[in-house]
């Protein structure tokens, strides 16, 4: 799914005026009936009191529009205006007009010195005050407001964006945001639904359609990309009847050092577990007899070292090598690394200790070869390129590495995201049971795995990611979040493929669950 950025909305809207031949009023009744369809359809004329706060531009005016709908049919609304301004947009004034048509109790202006409206607990509150045109700090009495949805914990929802949220920054003052329980975003979700450090502002979120046109929809190209099933599905590469083990590559993990020879393991479970047909894994002596025993589908190569690596040799032809799981950051090791990635031609993953490597040694980033993928966890992204000062600064100089050194970089975390030059690819599966050690290693045995099957860098990196994040969804039901190992992932890796072609259960219908009982 794309996630357009707010200028690209703007130029949609304008765009699909013009082509269908509405007004942008037209296209506001469209936003506000569809949010009206998504509450009626939850509510089925509930009498629950419901506060719809609107500003003065044209997110208020969707709140107008909401609120004579809910009013028309029959629902319990008490409609307010942020009245702290004269900026009011021409489509907001003639919703404000269009209700007052239909209602005695026509919308009560809030002047920012008035107290605050009553609202209980078990109330709706519907957020219409600021959309994502909001380009200045938010006046006190507003914030004040902000905070008094929040200490009367009754259920929120923002209209497109939570309010005082910008889609392409952080706020500096998180009392100056709604914080909603649900947020009905038009076209498409935004951004910072995704980053650690905005995602808490909503905690649900949902697309609306309000038919845009389709030509746009189609033929824009957007920095960002949301990663699901129906993204990763065309990137799958089925296998035919005839084929054997050396149609799907050979994978090389190289890493490990006394007592991290699990790591070595997990990796090389996991490429083998994702389809490669052929795993070799490059390791210290001590090693050798775990990993044989732990893993005997891999083939070993060892070191001459009885514990870590110090000089990488091998007579194999790999398709592809993920190196770093493990190894540690020895000097005989980083010279070993130096020496071996000088020769190197073949595809890359590194992980771990190899970015602690590259970190402290930024002379070898020029060895490495085109799309050499790297999966830092935090921590490890800190050391590669420095520290940020928010989410977006993080994403910026992400970019900037990414291009200058022609490399993919994975960023891990909830909503993990793979990076390359400035496109953004944004996961959505995954869950807090893969905080947890070893998952990182599963994760870049996955994609080295496919990378030997053919898929492209970019494509295994986004597939790897979907489906380590799938597998551990799939898993945790059973196992729940805390007893999730990494192994686990490496388990339900099958169940993650089959379930790509899986069709989504149908709904019961009434007239079934009355038979059924």
């Amino acid at each position: 799914m794309k996630l357009f950025s707010k200028e690209q909305i703007y130029k949609g809207d304008k765009l699909t005026a013009a082509r269908q031949n509405i007004s942008s009023t037209d296209l506001m009744e469209r936003a506000g009936t569809q949010i009206f369809n998504w509450m009626h359809m939850r509510m089925q004329g509930a009498q629950v009191p419901i506060h719809i706060f609107c500003g003065i531009g044209n997110n208020g005016g969707d709140g107008l529009v909401l609120a004579r709908h809910l009013i028309l049919d029959g629902y319990n609304v008490k409609t307010y205006v942020i009245n702290c301004s004269d900026k009011r947009s021409k489509d907001f004034l003639i919703n404000y007009d269009r209700i007052k048509n239909v209602t005695k109790d026509w919308p009560t202006l809030l002047s920012c010195t008035e107290d605050f409206p009553e609202i209980h607990q078990d109330d709706i509150i519907v957020d219409a005050v600021f959309g994502i045109g909001l380009n200045r700090p938010v006046d006190d009495w507003v914030k004040s407001l902000f905070i008094h949805f929040r200490s009367t914990k009754a259920f929120t929802l923002s209209i497109d964006i939570p309010s005082g949220l910008s889609t392409d920054k952080v706020p500096e003052d998180e009392d100056a945001v709604v914080w909603a329980g649900y947020t009905l975003s038009f076209v498409s979700p935004k951004l910072v639904f995704f980053l650690p450090e905005t995602a808490k502002y909503t905690v649900q979120w949902e697309v609306l359609d309000i038919g845009f046109d389709q030509e746009f929809l189609f033929t824009t190209n957007t920095e960002v990309e949301l990663i699901g099933k129906h993204e990763v599905l065309p990137l799958y590469k089925p296998r035919e009847k005839f084929s054997h083990k050396g149609q799907f590559g050979h994978s090389l993990i190289i890493g490990g050092s006394y007592g991290k020879i699990g790591a070595v393991t997990l990796a090389s479970r996991a490429a083998l577990s994702a389809g490669s047909g052929l795993v070799s894994t490059y390791i210290p002596k001590c090693g050798y007899i775990p990993l044989q025993t732990a893993f005997p589908e891999a083939m070993v190569i060892t070191d001459a070292h009885e514990e870590l690596i110090t000089d990488i040799k091998f007579d194999i032809e790999p398709t592809v090598i993920g190196f770093g799981i493990g190894a540690g950051i020895n000097t005989k090791t980083v010279n070993a690394f130096e020496t071996f990635l000088k020769g190197n031609k073949k595809p890359l993953v590194i992980d771990a200790d190899g970015i602690n490597i590259l970190s402290k040694n930024k002379a070898l980033l020029k060895l490495l070869p085109a799309q050499t993928i790297l999966t830092p966890h935090p921590k490890e992204l800190e050391r590669l390129i420095g520290t940020w000062k928010d989410d977006f600064d993080k994403l910026k100089k992400v970019k900037a590495f990414s291009k200058k050194h022609a490399c993919i970089i994975v960023i891990k975390g909830a909503n993990t995201i793979t990076v390359f030059d400035d496109k953004l690819y944004v996961n959505t599966t995954g869950n807090p049971g893969l905080s947890t050690a070893g998952s990182g290693d599963v994760l870049t045995g996955i994609i080295t795995g496919l990378i030997s099957q053919g898929y492209t860098p970019l494509e295994a990196a986004i597939f790897g990611v979907y489906l380590h994040g799938r597998s551990a969804d799939i898993a945790v039901e059973g196992l729940g979040y805390q007893s999730l190992i990494a192994s686990h992932v490496i388990d339900y890796l099958g169940e993650a493929f089959i379930d790509l072609f899986k069709q989504p259960e149908q709904p019961i219908q009434q007239e079934e669950k009355q038979e059924q009982a």
